[in-house]
């Protein structure tokens, strides 16, 4: 498990306040006087969807040094793989095994169809073992979605290197954390849109556990924005696994990292 870092204390700080840090601040007050309660849920617990075909294409590409994958549908409708399913499965067990406090009975999702799926498949495997409602309901959100690679989109590092010379360099030059493809995003702006969703969460789920279904980068940057890493530790993290939880843990205001992209579930044997 890596390390884990610093918590955020539930509330975002704006660059004119962190400019005025010297000057004395004050939690907000409720009508009697007293410090307002941080509005935040209970359990935070953040997957990235299961192993999906595309998965598989490329790592049989990378392996290959291939210059194209056999996709030609668009990312956001790339399905799971027969593996992924099954990893979608045991996600599902895990939702159910935990405490009834900590089981979330609301789920954030990415409208991608791997996330849909996995959302879809760990909830049924939830509310068949009795865990949760079978009515409970999804919320699709689309700043949940995916990185968007623009011009490289749906190609290995061969193809990049050998099509997009200049842009291989200069990612190599400003580091994935700031690096934009030409019609993409870079980690950045993924993460721009993660800290917008994550105040929605914490207004809209206050008090209570909720789940978030969503990718690779998406996931990272929920971990970069809640526990304030630099970019030395965020890139020392290494991918999110496919259906591996996160889980923070609301504790005297703060949203407290608990583990971090933990596969065990995915390997246990009944």
């Amino acid at each position: 498990m890596a390390e884990l870092g610093s918590t955020l204390n539930g509330q975002h700080q704006s660059t004119q306040h962190q400019a005025t840090q010297h000057q004395a601040t004050h939690p907000p007050l409720t009508a009697n006087g007293r410090p307002a309660a941080t509005r935040l849920p209970s359990v935070l617990i953040a997957t990235r969807h299961g192993e999906s075909t595309a998965n598989v294409e490329f790592q049989l590409a990378e392996a290959a040094g291939a210059l194209s994958v056999p996709i030609s549908s668009r990312d956001a409708d790339i399905p799971l793989s027969m593996h992924g399913r099954q990893q979608a499965q045991a996600l599902g067990r895990w939702w159910a095994a935990l405490p009834s406090p900590d089981r979330p009975r609301s789920v954030w999702c990415s409208p991608y169809v791997r996330t849909a799926e996995t959302a879809r498949i760990a909830l049924a495997q939830a509310a068949g073992l009795g865990a949760v409602p079978v009515s409970l309901a999804v919320r699709y959100d689309e700043r949940l979605r995916d990185r968007e690679l623009g011009i490289l989109e749906m190609l290995p590092k061969a193809a990049i290197e050998a099509k997009y010379p200049e842009e291989a360099a200069r990612r190599r030059k400003m580091g994935e954390l700031y690096y934009r493809p030409p019609g993409g995003e870079s980690w950045t702006d993924v993460a721009l849109r993660v800290r917008s969703v994550l105040r929605d969460v914490c207004e809209e789920e206050a008090g209570r556990p909720v789940l978030l279904v969503a990718h690779d980068c998406t996931v990272l940057m929920l971990r970069y924005a809640l526990d304030r890493l630099t970019e030395e530790r965020l890139i020392g993290l290494g991918p999110v696994h496919n259906c591996s939880t996160s889980l923070w843990r609301t504790q005297d205001g703060r949203l407290r990292p608990a583990h971090w992209n933990d596969t065990a579930h995915l390997t246990h044997k009944d």
